[in-house]
């Protein structure tokens, strides 16, 4: 399958177009950016490691029933996936408070939440991402109920999988962000990524922060700490 034209470049990836147009090529690349674009810089191998550890979760996810973008991993940085609408919201689930979670609601970080919270955010930039609620996703036609009502049911399996698999590898998912996307048909399956750059991970003895906070909060290590990641979850697979 050939690259045809680029049709979107974000912080993290590039998608190009191909010869099926029922199929796009997903591209990683180092760059790093925190703060909707405000502190940028590069976590050398992070590509080569979001993209082999989210197609690894995406796999395990799709096995379990939930229907995801990935088709075939092409190479260290780049994954065939299927072509979607994406839905404009980030989804987030949380099980400990962290990050702007702690800050809005006066919360100690690491308070382990008494159930998962799922925080809706419509993705804009320009806006800063705001976060929205079940009213204004379906008055600005951002989704359906119907399709809302799918995503959570998703969000919250997704969840579990993650943790389940997590837990093997001494590692707490305190939270992640995931997308989802509409197919032609309409059916609604998981999109974009799961990684360091996306999640929340925790070393489950120490608390070691193993994800892009270490970039965020200037705490060094990054690269060792995306590498850990990768060896603890993807091991010899």
């Amino acid at each position: 399958m050939n690259k045809t034209e680029m049709l979107y470049e974000g912080k993290a990836k590039k998608v190009w177009a191909t010869e099926d147009e029922n199929l796009c090529i997903v591209s990683y690349k180092d760059d790093a950016t925190a703060f909707n674009g405000l502190k940028k810089g590069t976590i050398v191998g992070k590509g080569s490691i979001n993209n082999r550890v989210s197609n690894y979760f995406m796999k395990i996810i799709e096995d379990k029933g939930i229907p995801t973008h990935v088709v075939e991993e092409l190479s260290d940085r780049e994954t065939l996936v299927k072509r979607v609408e994406i839905v404009p919201l980030e989804v987030i689930v949380r099980n400990i408070a962290a990050g702007s979670l702690a800050k809005r609601l006066g919360l100690e970080e690491g308070t382990v939440m008494s159930h998962p919270v799922l925080e809706f955010c419509y993705k804009n930039d320009a806006l800063n991402d705001p976060m929205v609620n079940t009213s204004h996703i379906i008055a600005m036609g951002f989704a359906t109920r119907e399709e809302l009502d799918l995503i959570s049911k998703y969000s919250f399996q997704i969840n579990e999988i993650l943790k389940g698999i997590l837990e093997m590898d001494n590692i707490t998912l305190v939270d992640f962000k995931i997308e989802f996307g509409r197919m032609k048909d309409g059916t609604i399956i998981l999109a974009d990524e799961i990684s360091p750059d996306t999640c929340r991970f925790w070393d489950s003895r120490t608390s070691e922060k193993l994800d892009k906070d270490r970039f965020r909060r200037d705490l060094g290590g990054v690269e060792d700490a995306y590498q850990e990641i990768l060896k603890r979850v993807m091991g010899n697979k």
